[in-house]
């Protein structure tokens, strides 16, 4: 490509591509769902599914993403790629594109997502659109990519129709990954980029980890969730223990994060982590448009509310009507009975 539009030069551009992140060769869980996700665009048009992998020693990890449906993965080993470094993946990924001129790009919408995809789509004079909750295959081939838009009251629907690839970052939890299949295989292509080292602009001294106590919530299968009806940071602890005796973790609403009583790790909706749990519990928590949107296809939903008009009833399978002080500790004792905890 090198700045010039494929599609304009009729040169090709084929193949739903799909940046695999990995961090200490352990692979972010979206990137299985945009796998996912690009199978099903792939067989709209056609194509395969391929994966672009970078780091350093992580060739083991290949298995994993040829069991979640990568029909081809395309492995740049270097030591520049060891830790995620913006302007060495930047340069690998952009070199990784140029060279294989794809229709569709996807990256996940974490933090190196976000950091890496406008850094490429700038490079590769495309387009690009940042958290998207929808993609689709039009009629006329190109990618219909949903994201919402001012504060999550309309659902923006954009597409890149004069230039490739078409590039968009997903929200993780969004898509729906497929079952691995532990026998699949795929092609794996080594790539060598020379003088990646040289792009190595940053030396890193230490890298600080912080170990959370708490799961993750994108991954969890019971959720505890607190809104402003909670009343404070001790309502949580209330919250904390039912979740412990389900076997599950807390969540929140943004109102409960802005008013500081969790971390913005818990935070679930538009501008949180959309989540899919078996079941979830909404304690307090009003329901507007741009929770439900994070949280809307959990297996079963019960919501608590003293307001019998609150929103969030719409969409939950079991409501009940009361105070939370009360209603929280007899659901914990009632579990921990059941269960013997």
């Amino acid at each position: 490509m090198s700045g010039e539009n494929c599609k304009e030069k009729n040169s090709g551009c084929a193949g739903v591509f799909v940046f695999a992140q990995q961090v200490d060769g352990k692979i972010n869980p979206v990137s299985y769902e945009l796998i996912g996700r690009g199978k099903g665009l792939a067989a709209d048009l056609g194509t395969i599914v391929t994966a672009v992998f970078l780091g350093h020693n992580i060739e083991t990890a290949c298995d994993k993403l040829a069991h979640y449906g990568a029909d081809r993965i395309i492995l740049v080993d270097d030591k520049a790629l060891e830790v995620y470094m913006t302007e060495p993946y930047a340069q690998a990924l952009c070199e990784v594109l140029e060279a294989y001129k794809p229709e569709i790009m996807l990256l996940g919408a974490t933090s190196i997502g976000r950091d890496l995809a406008p850094r490429v789509a700038a490079r590769l004079h495309t387009g690009l659109t940042a958290d998207c909750t929808q993609l689709d295959i039009m009629e006329d081939g190109n990618l219909l990519m949903t994201r919402p838009a001012f504060g999550g009251n309309l659902m923006a629907q954009i597409t890149c129709p004069d230039h490739r690839p078409q590039m968009a970052t997903v929200r993780p939890g969004v898509m729906q990954k497929a079952n691995p299949k532990e026998d699949a295989r795929a092609e794996i292509i080594n790539y060598d980029i020379k003088g990646l080292g040289a792009s190595v602009r940053v030396e890193i001294l230490d890298i600080v980890k912080k170990v959370s106590k708490r799961m993750n919530i994108s991954e969890a299968t019971v959720l505890v969730a607190g809104g402003r009806g909670v009343g404070g940071s001790e309502g949580f602890a209330a919250l904390e223990e039912l979740a412990v005796a389900l076997g599950g973790t807390i969540a929140s609403s943004r109102a409960s994060v802005d008013s500081g009583w969790v971390e913005k790790d818990r935070q679930v909706g538009q501008t949180g982590q959309t989540v899919r749990p078996n079941l979830y519990i909404a304690c307090g928590i009003s329901g507007a448009i741009q929770h439900i949107a994070g949280m809307e296809e959990s297996d079963i939903i019960i919501a608590i509310n003293s307001d019998p008009d609150a929103p969030i009833f719409s969409v939950a399978d079991f409501g009940i009507v009361g105070d939370l002080k009360t209603l929280v500790p007899a659901l914990t004792a009632a579990v921990r009975e059941i269960t013997n905890t």
